[in-house]
């Protein structure tokens, strides 16, 4: 079970994963961060100063803290199109190398490039002679 288990987490599937968590751990905390400092003061400056996250209704003896509630869904959109931008550049970027795929030599061409530098290398050498 051991050797099972090493074989698992040694696949290519299982690290990329990781490096996956870890980088979108990181991308979520640029994106906290556009939607913390950038996004939140340009929207309390168009709506005349108000902060999202502190609206809230009494209602009794509870609060209704619906302020944050928007400032909750507002982040998740603003991250759904981050992300949805992210995919979109790389997907293109992907898209630009399927186009230019990078011809692979069979033997017999191989063989053949050979023999055409070769007689390339002979000929200079006879002209220079």
């Amino acid at each position: 079970m051991l050797k099972e288990f090493k074989k698992f987490a040694i696949k290519g599937n299982v690290i990329d994963l990781a490096v996956g968590v870890i980088i979108g751990t990181a991308f979520g905390k640029i994106v906290t961060s556009l939607v913390n400092d950038i996004v939140m003061p340009l929207f309390g400056v168009l709506l005349g100063g108000v902060d999202f996250s502190k609206l809230q209704y009494p209602f009794g003896k509870a609060i209704i803290r619906y302020g944050a509630f928007l400032q909750t869904v507002l982040d998740f959109f603003i991250i759904a199109f981050s992300v949805f931008l992210f995919i979109r550049f790389f997907e293109r970027f992907k898209r630009k190398d399927e186009q230019n795929p990078v011809p692979t030599l069979t033997n017999e061409e191989k063989l053949l490039t050979e023999i055409r530098d070769l007689l390339k290398k002979d000929v200079q050498q006879e002209r220079e002679f």
